[in-house]
C-alpha cells in the first residue's frame, strides 16, 4: 500500500525543511544585527536573540514532526496520540504560513507549503481507522462450568 512511502516522503520533506527554517532565521538575525534594527525601542540584541531562538525552536519542532512521520512509516501503523498532535500542529502551522506566504511572498511559496500540508495530512489520514480496518483481536472469554 502507499502508506509507508507517503510517511517516508513526509519525514524527508520535514527533515529538509528544518535546517532551511533555521537558516532563514539566521539570515534575518544577521540583518537585524548588522543594521541595528529596533522595534518600538526594543534592544536590537534581544531581537537577534529572539530571532535565533525562534529559528532553533522551529527547527527542533520540525525535527520532532519528521521523527513522528518516520516512526509511523517504519511501524506501518497509525501514530500515537503525541505524534498525531505534533503532526496536526505541523499541518495547521503550515496552513497558516501558506496563507501568509500567498499574500507576502507569492504563489510558489504557497504551493510548496500546501504540498507539505498535503503530505502531513495524508500521513495522518492514510493510517486512520476506517471501515475496512480489521477489528482488534478480542481476548478469549473464559469457559463457564
Amino acid at each position: 500500500m502507499a502508506r509507508r512511502p507517503i510517511a517516508f516522503v513526509t519525514a524527508a520533506v520535514l527533515l529538509v525543511e528544518a535546517p532551511a527554517i533555521v537558516g532563514l532565521n539566521a539570515v534575518m538575525a544577521k540583518f537585524v544585527e548588522v543594521q541595528s534594527m529596533s522595534l518600538d525601542g526594543l534592544d536590537p540584541d534581544h531581537m537577534v536573540t529572539g530571532t535565533w531562538a525562534l529559528g532553533i525552536g522551529s527547527g527542533v519542532a520540525l525535527l520532532f514532526c519528521a521523527l513522528a512521520a518516520l516512526v509511523t512509516g517504519i511501524r506501518d501503523r497509525r501514530p500515537g496520540r503525541l505524534a498525531r498532535g505534533l503532526l496536526i500542529g505541523c499541518a495547521v502551522v503550515h496552513g497558516l504560513l501558506g496563507a501568509v506566504a500567498a499574500a507576502l511572498v507569492g504563489w510558489t511559496a504557497f504551493a510548496v507549503l500546501m504540498t507539505v500540508v498535503a503530505l502531513v495530512v495524508l500521513t495522518l489520514v492514510m493510517y486512520d481507522k476506517g471501515p475496512g480496518a480489521p477489528a482488534p483481536a478480542k481476548a478469549p472469554e473464559p469457559a463457564e462450568a
